[in-house]
């Protein structure tokens, strides 16, 4: 019995986690201002490794629907964005992987670019 109570309260804390995580994601370690939605990814705007990385609330049309209401670019170029069930974000560029907000995904896609030009999605 003492195996199914700690079987149990895994997916609680593993909830919990996640929760975390989340209100993680929408602390606003820049100064650019608060989240874009009530709960939802803060705005960005900075230069990492020498690329310039915006995330903003989305204008509608298709990063609207994918990236959950938020849009991220690279240099200007749209970064196809879109948002898992569980709350984390992924990329064209980092399909298999997931990162808790936008930003982070940003930073990982210009590490993966490695310099390389980003080329939008055709939609």
């Amino acid at each position: 019995m003492a195996v199914a109570g700690a079987a149990l309260a895994v997916p609680g804390v593993l909830a919990g986690t996640g929760t975390l995580a989340q209100a993680a994601s929408t602390t606003d370690h820049s100064g650019h201002g608060g989240p874009a939605t009530p709960g939802g990814p803060v705005p960005f705007d900075e230069l990492y490794q020498g690329r310039r990385i915006v995330g903003k609330a989305a204008e509608g049309g298709h990063g609207a629907h994918h990236g959950g209401g938020f849009t991220v670019s690279i240099d200007g170029k749209e970064l196809h964005l879109m948002r898992d069930a569980d709350g984390t974000y992924i990329s064209v560029i980092n399909h298999y992987e997931t990162y808790a907000d936008p930003r982070a995904v940003a930073r990982a896609a210009v590490d993966k670019l490695r310099g390389a030009t980003l080329v939008p999605i055709a939609t």
